[in-house]
């Protein structure tokens, strides 16, 4: 005859019970379990696409997964948001986050997406370095000489950026307005068209990330400035905005987000993979080829960034009366 629970050695019952407790998590799919993707919001062979694969290279030694990279370029970099904040929560789906999604909302009269309740923000991974390039024949040889022309020609300059209402455009807007000239903007998909159309002379000028910068070097294209804190040190001959007398520092943090409600498990896994690859060696050297600053915040402080930063968006936009429709 069977004995009883209740007759059962004390030993014996608690080691059912630990069995019992174990099993449901013993039960639970590692993750990942199968490839993830990564929705990059620019052309291919941009400064961000190359340094987002390299991440999505190196990540996936540790996730033991592909990350496999989508490019969604158009929109100033915003294509690929809706489907983002749409995707299940589970993990398999991120996206670059970038200022000019948490900015979009308010150039809109009905916000598509809220960037602080929308999304689950993994981390911040590094900025840009942003300038202005112009063709090496061209007859400006420096900013002065540039903002003289532009002065002299309002509306007449033309100047290349990524997307409408991005960074970079505008920054150029601002500083337009702090030297009291007009330059008319000319928005394409990705950083790699507009230096295309600087060097073809359909543009005077491009203000964006680093993509130019090898151009610079091989003497097709001259640098005017760079918004960073410090001079570049590719470019030492370039001065920033600082030393040109504008009180500004342009670097856009970007960071990998994914839609909203994730696992705080999942999150952390994947924090730690992308974290991993951020420092390791051979991201370092991607960063270095086209000057990106390192601006890490783990999952907590980004998220408390981009919820300061939405407010910052906010009244900036209030401020310049940009609009998108």
């Amino acid at each position: 005859m069977p004995r009883s629970p209740a007759a059962l050695p004390r030993r014996a019952m608690l080691a059912l019970s630990g069995a019992a407790l174990a099993a449901p998590a013993l039960a639970q799919p590692r993750f990942p379990d199968r490839p993830l993707r990564l929705f990059v919001p620019w052309t291919a062979g941009s400064s961000s696409d190359v340094q987002m694969r390299s991440l999505a290279e190196i990540a996936q030694a540790t996730l033991g997964q592909p990350v496999v990279v989508e490019n969604r370029p158009g929109a100033s970099g915003t294509l690929h948001v809706q489907p983002l904040a749409a995707s299940r929560a589970d993990g398999y789906t991120l996206g670059q986050m970038h200022l000019s999604i948490v900015r979009r909302p308010f150039l809109v009269r009905t916000p598509p997406w809220d960037a602080v309740a929308d999304f689950t923000h993994i981390l911040r991974l590094c900025g840009w370095m942003y300038g202005v390039a112009v063709k090496a024949d061209s007859p400006w040889q420096d900013w002065r000489g540039f903002i003289a022309h532009a002065r002299a020609n309002p509306g007449k300059v033309t100047f290349a950026t990524s997307g409408i209402a991005t960074t970079n455009h505008l920054a150029m807007e601002d500083l337009g307005a702090r030297e009291g000239v007009e330059f008319t903007h000319v928005p394409y998909r990705g950083s790699s068209e507009g230096m295309t159309a600087v060097l073809s002379g359909a543009v005077d000028c491009i203000a964006d990330s680093s993509v130019w910068v090898p151009q610079v070097e091989s003497g097709a294209m001259r640098a005017l400035c760079v918004w960073t804190a410090a001079r570049v040190s590719r470019l030492p001959g370039v001065p920033t905005l600082k030393e040109l007398g504008h009180d500004m520092v342009v670097t856009s943090p970007y960071g990998i987000s994914g839609p909203k409600g994730m696992d705080p498990g999942v999150v952390r896994a994947l924090h730690e993979a992308f974290k991993s690859a951020l420092f390791s060696p051979a991201n370092a050297a991607v960063r270095a080829q086209f000057d990106m600053p390192e601006q890490y915040l783990d999952s907590e402080s980004y998220a408390a960034f981009i919820a300061q930063r939405s407010e910052y968006e906010k009244a900036m936009v209030q401020r310049l009366g940009i609009r998108l429709e």
